[in-house]
């Protein structure tokens, strides 16, 4: 079935390419550096030097894996780390966190011809895939090769475990593939385990995304935009990683909001930044006073609305915030993190729309610092009843915290399970 998907795909890759470029109209570094993609790149890699390839493939999977790229560097300071990404938005932010400590080019396409080229000229020891990445040519060139293959921080919906399980031989496969999968939860990984995946390379690590580590440098960044933003004088409603269709539904609740509370500030962040320009023209069309964040400017008291426009500021505008929105979930779109809120201490509120955050939001939603409407109509009243409660924020905030404190750990654990696998291929990475 691979030769037939590989066909399929060496078909479609005029439409591949076509849709690349239609996307390029908006965020024009989708059209360069495109010889990348199919595994084309200088390197001047020592055949002597051990790599490790570390895949996450947009700015949500960079920010995750951060602190397990940080550890890799510091545990493993004579191998080569390789971090590639799928987005020029991930690229970008693999750039501003590392820079030249790592190398770093897009993933190939799942071609065999690209990623065998990937292979030659990077030779992985292993390679660490990000949630869910399984990619069909990928793994087998891969495992093909000799390199050892974890999946880390994995995570399976059960709308996605319904997709794969409509092709169980094919999955079978894909999962056999696979040397370690270690699951965000007992849930996850039981489902990997019914499509096939054998048990002996489960393991249950929970997610890394509770090891966001909100250092002094950030706090300190916070503590001026909180400043700046007036933000204790003025509530702040910050609206994360917003999609078409929910930042219409955003405003509307909005207008409601302000009726409540006049001095209120919404800071409203599209997930994907070709969609910048389009918000800001909706916000100003709708007669909101609107300011750019990318402009530099501090909100004044008579702006409205302040467009999140940057790029790897979201955890900082979530340090600002009194209360915070969950994008992607007032839409079908199964939500997004909201640890990284949850770790300031800022009360959250959800659409119904969680399906890929199952176990998070369920925690979060038990403890009582997070709330999950069954309505999307039901956000205005929301978010009038909690910034009219500032108890109630404080305890639901108080709360998060707790919740994140309370499950750390899956870094430690995510980096031994790293380790055994290196000393099992036998590659010769040395740990400091």
């Amino acid at each position: 079935m691979r030769y037939l998907y590989s066909a399929l795909l060496y078909a479609l890759m005029p439409l591949v390419l076509l849709r690349l470029l239609w996307r390029s109209r908006r965020a024009p570094a989708y059209r360069q550096r495109l010889a990348e993609r199919f595994g084309i790149f200088d390197t001047d890699f020592d055949s002597g030097t051990p790599t490790i390839w570390l895949h996450a493939v947009s700015v949500g999977e960079v920010l995750a894996a951060a602190p397990v790229i940080e550890s890799l560097l510091l545990t493993y300071p004579g191998q080569r780390i390789v971090v590639t990404t799928t987005t020029p938005t991930g690229s970008q932010q693999v750039s501003t966190l590392f820079g030249e400590r790592v190398f770093h080019v897009y993933a190939p396409w799942d071609l065999p011809g690209a990623v065998r080229r990937f292979l030659r000229r990077t030779r992985p020891a292993l390679l660490l895939l990000m949630e869910t990445e399984l990619w069909p040519n990928l793994l087998h060139c891969t495992r093909a090769g000799g390199c050892k293959i974890m999946l880390a921080n994995a995570r399976l919906s059960e709308r996605s475990a319904r997709g794969y399980a409509r092709f169980p031989r094919f999955t079978r496969e894909l999962l056999a593939t696979l040397d370690t999968v270690a699951c965000q939860s007992a849930a996850d990984g039981q489902r990997f385990v019914a499509l096939g995946l054998p048990l002996e390379a489960l393991q249950v690590t929970g997610s890394i995304k509770f090891d966001l580590d909100l250092d002094a440098p950030i706090r300190a960044r916070v503590a001026s935009l909180r400043r700046d933003f007036a933000a204790d004088t003025r509530p702040v409603v910050l609206a994360a990683s917003t999609h078409r269709g929910e930042d219409e539904q955003i405003l509307a609740a909005f207008a409601r909001l302000r009726q409540a509370r006049d001095n209120c500030l919404l800071v409203l962040v599209p997930r994907h930044p070709e969609r910048f320009d389009a918000v800001h023209a909706l916000c100003a069309r709708e007669g909101w006073q609107v300011l750019r964040r990318s402009a530099g400017i501090e909100p004044a008291v008579g702006d409205d609305v302040m467009l999140g426009d940057t790029m790897g500021e979201l955890v900082l505008l979530l340090g600002v915030a009194t209360v915070a929105v969950i994008g992607g979930s007032l839409v079908d779109r199964g939500g997004h993190n909201a640890l990284e809120a949850a770790a300031w201490g800022v009360p959250e509120v959800t659409g119904p729309s969680m399906y890929n955050f199952v176990e998070i939001s369920a925690l979060l939603t038990a403890a009582g610092a997070m709330i999950m409407l069954d309505d999307p109509q039901q956000l205005a009243p929301c978010l009038i009843a909690l910034l009219g409660d500032a108890q109630r924020c404080r305890e639901m905030g108080a709360a998060g915290q707790q919740g994140v404190a309370d499950n750390r750990g899956a870094k430690h654990q995510l980096m031994a399970l790293v380790a055994k696998n290196l000393d099992s291929a036998g590659n010769g990475c040395q740990r400091n």
